[in-house]
């Protein structure tokens, strides 16, 4: 089991996946090392689910934050094709949360879960003693749809094609650069464009946009293991081979000079706003047409191909065995 961050798959085969408590025939998906939700069969029709964290980094702005920590949960369901409907949210706050500021997080929670269509139908919020920053707990996304309906996330196929939207590293580079600027010792325009890839981690309505436009097979959301981790969890659901152009992937201004001055492998970090997207190849131009409409940058990166594991200009790639996001953020907030 890695120190930080998401439990690998070795502990999950290990210690979780035999051990999920009563078998129950309307469970079509279950917890999988790798896939970012669970179906359920309920009366005949598909109820998507998700739970994630909260994070809440006060440095962004209590609003800014919020509308990140409930993107990061939202995306989980909305890569999965069915647009998420509902949501159970609890916090557990520190003792030094404001009313106010927790004001303005709900109100933001609230405001985004409008204009997506969500509601919020159960939760808890309580302060207590012990929780900081930026954990202050945790929520489920649920999405109701038609099975057919549904991305699963082992559905790439030879023959298709992968997009990946934004690129590797936008959310840990923004996160980085926002919070220890000062630290990097980089010109400041290149600090400003990092700090402006936080605008770009938002993947819910990228999600849907991909699903409804296209014969999208697959979606996986760039998380903890970055674009690396991703690619290899959907190769091996698919029991594929994934074929990827490096040149091809796209790089936002900032990444690479913030990772450089780190010392960082922009493709093992997390990346939250990015998703790599299978793509029936007769659909590729309609998906991409449709994510650049939204101002959503976008590129052709590869092709699935019979075979497994993921070759990066025919060089093997592997799965990080951590991401190095979680050391980088504990070294500058030691400094």
């Amino acid at each position: 089991m890695t120190d930080l961050g998401k439990i690998d798959r070795e502990f999950f085969e290990h210690r979780i996946a035999p051990n999920l408590g009563a078998s129950r025939d309307d469970v079509v998906i279950g917890p999988t090392h790798g896939v970012d939700f669970g179906v359920l069969d309920i009366g005949g029709q598909a109820l998507v689910t998700a739970t994630d964290p909260l994070s809440i980094l006060p440095a962004l702005g209590f609003e800014r934050a919020a509308r990140f920590a409930l993107d990061l949960v939202l995306a989980d369901v909305a890569v999965s094709g069915v647009a998420p409907s509902h949501l159970s949210i609890c916090f557990t706050l520190p003792e030094t949360m404001t009313d106010d500021e927790f004001a303005t997080v709900w109100e933001t929670i609230h405001g985004e879960c409008r204009d997506l269509g969500v509601s919020v139908v159960t939760g808890h919020t309580a302060r207590y003693s012990d929780p900081s920053h930026p954990w202050v707990g945790a929520a489920t996304a649920m999405g109701v749809g038609e099975h057919d309906a549904v991305v699963r996330p082992d559905g790439a196929r030879a023959g298709d094609r992968l997009l990946l939207t934004t690129g590797p590293a936008v959310e840990a580079v923004g996160l980085l650069s926002t919070l220890f600027g000062d630290q990097l010792d980089l010109p400041r325009t290149v600090i400003a464009d990092a700090q402006d890839r936080l605008d770009e981690v938002y993947a819910v309505r990228d999600a849907l946009t991909a699903a409804a436009s296209g014969p999208v097979t697959a979606m996986h959301d760039v998380t903890e293991g970055g674009l690396a981790g991703a690619l290899n969890e959907m190769a091996a659901g698919a029991d594929a081979r994934f074929a990827i152009d490096r040149e091809a992937v796209p790089v936002r201004p900032g990444v690479a000079e913030v990772c450089e001055r780190l010392e960082l492998d922009p493709w093992a970090m997390t990346s939250c706003g990015s998703l790599v997207i299978a793509v029936d190849p007769d659909g590729v131009d309609a998906v991409r047409t449709a994510l650049e409409d939204r101002g959503t940058v976008v590129a052709d990166i590869g092709r699935v191909e019979s075979g497994s594991g993921v070759a990066v200009d025919g060089e093997r790639l592997e799965h990080p065995r951590t991401d190095p996001s979680w050391a980088a953020y504990a070294e500058l907030a030691r400094e």
